[in-house]
């Protein structure tokens, strides 16, 4: 009994107010979040329908992982980040349904910060977990995997910039990637970290 109590008091309020389905934070998330994703699907080739049937469907999809603690937003940005991720993966897939449809190219994460082979909505919930996670590594470790990952310089530039060699920079690389691992590890739900 006292493990149950242990393990709901680590569930962020947010992620609880969910979970019990408390009507005037749904309505909240709801309507916070529905102008982004529409702006999404009508950018890309959709329309005001197509917007509201992917929202619901999203939105759904979401609320399911936080019911079933595979999700367990601290904040509403974090809520917002991956509901938007949700969104964008399944109008990516009903894009790619629609032979003759050009399909705008939207950015991704690196695979390699992607802990194994996920389905649409796990990858999602990575995305957002990375990003959560991404603002508590050091700040050259965010310069340093930012410039490689986002702005996609070569190593050599990035080497030039923080004054070290190209072999370093490597070496920091992936000491910065294995930090970025451990914290999403540790900030897993379920994993033993106090």
């Amino acid at each position: 009994m006292q493990q149950q109590a242990d393990k709901i008091s680590t569930v962020p309020l947010l992620a609880q107010q969910i979970q019990c389905n408390e009507a005037a934070v749904l309505k909240k998330l709801y309507q916070d979040n529905v102008g982004g994703v529409t702006t999404l699907v009508l950018k890309n080739s959709g329309t005001a329908d197509d917007a509201g049937d992917l929202y619901q469907e999203a939105f759904l999809a979401v609320w399911r992982a936080v019911q079933t603690s595979r999700f367990l937003p601290v904040s509403e940005k974090e809520f917002s980040a991956y509901l938007f991720q949700v969104a964008r993966f399944k109008w990516i897939d009903q894009l790619r349904s629609r032979k003759g449809r050009r399909l705008v190219a939207l950015q991704d994460w690196p695979s390699e910060l992607v802990m194994e082979e996920p389905g649409q909505e796990d990858l999602a919930m990575q995305t957002a977990a990375v990003r959560a996670a991404f603002p508590q590594l050091g700040e050259n470790c965010r310069e340093l995997l930012g410039r490689f990952y986002f702005k996609k310089e070569p190593l050599r530039e990035i080497a030039s910039f923080f004054g070290w060699t190209e072999a370093t920079a490597k070496n920091n690389k992936y000491r910065c990637l294995q930090k970025l691992r451990g914290l999403l590890q540790m900030n897993k739900p379920g994993s033993t970290h106090e």
